[in-house]
């Protein structure tokens, strides 16, 4: 058996598979508390993640009746981007900066004019900084930091932090680490010379991890900790990854001609690719695979994030919010939302705040503003499918996956905001899988893809098809949406 474990933002997800019986034995949760501040501040504890990481644990075991001594190896996916600064003793430092934190967008703006401007960022790295990555707040944490500034020997990323707390080794690969914002994502390296830039006083052949491979183990399960989980000794810990990496391999997009669609607290929109990308658009990352290749990727900041928080200001459970997002006709009758309440990356408008647009005494409604929430969310994500121009043609289907993707309407809706026919894999929780299969891949050899016929499995009763009259509506719906871009970009 292998354990799938994906540490996100708002809960950690263990899952335990059964490779050769091609079968999910039990899955779990616990969730995490995310500390919010002004400007834009949005931070965990990662002590946190290890206590849900128990708690998910535990409960797989005692609910699908499993031997853990069976279990052969871990994989961890992680929220992308966080910065985990540790102390000599192992310790953080500081709570963990997290990927949809905008308090450092004016660091990264400096930083983009120290490294060349685009140009430059793409030169060392294969990518333009956004503010989401970890660069930023590693040199906000220099300025307004200082004493725990001090303090740093390791800097980590969420999934790097929790394989080192399994094996004890400091350890990266090459998806995760794309997105730092001092690795080159098409020579796979860490850039020395980028995190002087940003963090002169640090040593990175000292701070920095080792880089392995993504089918080479980060180690073995630490004694004492295989011990108190009731492992054997020996279990592999695999190399890991970004959620985004492990949620593409949970899905099957290793190979062109998929599109992996994330409807989570973000929302992200991936295709692989066998050699390093050269976007057309600055927003879109051309970051590594956790499997070999490249993953170029496009992330919105504001998806059930943004629904959530009208649902509950309404009061409404799931089941009754997704009545009235049914019951309003497409459009929204000419209610606009950007729903930029975390600010945005892409677009990139760090500093939007979010908007209604189109009231009037005849459409103000419950239902219209339901319905607004998840379209503005929707066509964010179209807006990004834009940025990948040619890397998106030839597209066979939509893999569909996070909460967003549980609920009908919204997969009818992106298969009519898209074009696309849109399916879900059967685990939507896909980033635990992937990080399952990894594990498998990594201790039993093989070939991945071999591991992923089997084991992704398609939810056939989740198909949508794009329907011609949806289609059209959400052509008028879209050009309209991207009105409203446009005075928010005039505003910022």
């Amino acid at each position: 058996m292998y354990l799938g474990v994906d540490c996100g933002t708002q809960s950690t997800k263990v899952v335990v598979v059964d490779v050769d019986g091609e079968r999910i034995l039990g899955e779990a949760s616990r969730p995490h508390r995310l500390v919010e501040g002004e400007g834009g501040r949005r931070e965990q504890d990662p002590i946190d993640w290890i206590e849900a990481f128990r708690g998910a644990f535990a409960e797989v075991v005692a609910t699908s009746g499993i031997d853990g001594r069976a279990i052969r190896a871990i994989g961890v996916s992680g929220q992308q981007h966080g910065l985990v600064a540790l102390d000599g003793a192992g310790e953080p430092v500081y709570p963990a900066k997290l990927w949809c934190d905008t308090e450092t967008t004016p660091w990264n703006a400096a930083l983009i004019e120290r490294l060349g401007g685009e140009a430059g960022c793409l030169d060392k790295l294969g990518l333009v900084l956004q503010t989401g990555y970890t660069a930023s707040k590693l040199a906000w944490l220099r300025e307004r930091q200082p004493a725990a500034y001090g303090r740093i020997a390791s800097l980590l990323l969420p999934h790097d932090y929790l394989n080192f707390w399994l094996t004890g080794e400091r350890v990266s690969e090459a998806g995760d680490a794309s997105g730092t914002g001092y690795f080159d994502t098409r020579t796979r390296r860490w850039r020395h010379d980028v995190l002087a830039e940003i963090a002169p006083e640090l040593d990175a052949e000292r701070v920095l991890p080792r880089l392995i491979a993504s089918h080479e183990p980060a180690g073995t399960l630490r004694p004492e900790l295989a011990r108190e989980l009731g492992l054997s000794e020996g279990v592999l810990v695999s190399s890991g990854g970004g959620d985004n990496m492990l949620g593409a391999i949970g899905t099957g997009n290793i190979r062109p001609g998929l599109v992996t669609l994330s409807l989570g607290t973000s929302g992200t929109i991936c295709a692989h690719s066998p050699e390093p990308v050269v976007p057309d658009s600055a927003m879109v990352a051309n970051f590594c695979a956790s499997h070999g290749g490249w993953l170029p990727l496009v992330c919105t900041m504001n998806v059930t994030s943004a629904t959530t928080r009208v649902r509950e200001l309404f009061g409404l459970d799931l089941a009754t919010f997704g009545e009235r997002v049914a019951s309003a006709p497409i459009g929204a009758e000419g209610v606009t939302l950007l729903p930029f309440f975390n600010g945005e990356r892409v677009p990139m408008l760090p500093e939007a705040t979010a908007s209604l647009d189109g009231l009037t005494s005849v459409n103000t409604t419950q239902a219209n503003l339901c319905r607004a929430v998840v379209e503005g969310a929707t066509l964010g994500l179209r807006y990004g499918l834009d940025q990948f121009g040619r890397l998106a043609e030839g597209v066979s289907e939509i893999r569909l996956i996070g909460g967003g993707s549980r609920s009908p309407v919204w997969r009818q809706m992106v298969a009519d905001v898209t074009g696309s026919r849109v399916i879900c894999p059967e685990i939507a929780d896909a980033a635990a899988l992937g990080a399952a299969l990894q594990a498998a891949w990594c201790h039993r050899g093989g070939e991945l893809a071999d591991l992923c016929e089997r084991l992704v499995h398609l939810d056939e009763a989740s198909r949508a098809e794009p329907a011609p009259s949806g289609v059209a509506a959400y052509h008028e719906v879209y050009a309209r949406f991207r009105r409203r871009l446009a005075d928010q970009h005039a505003i910022h």
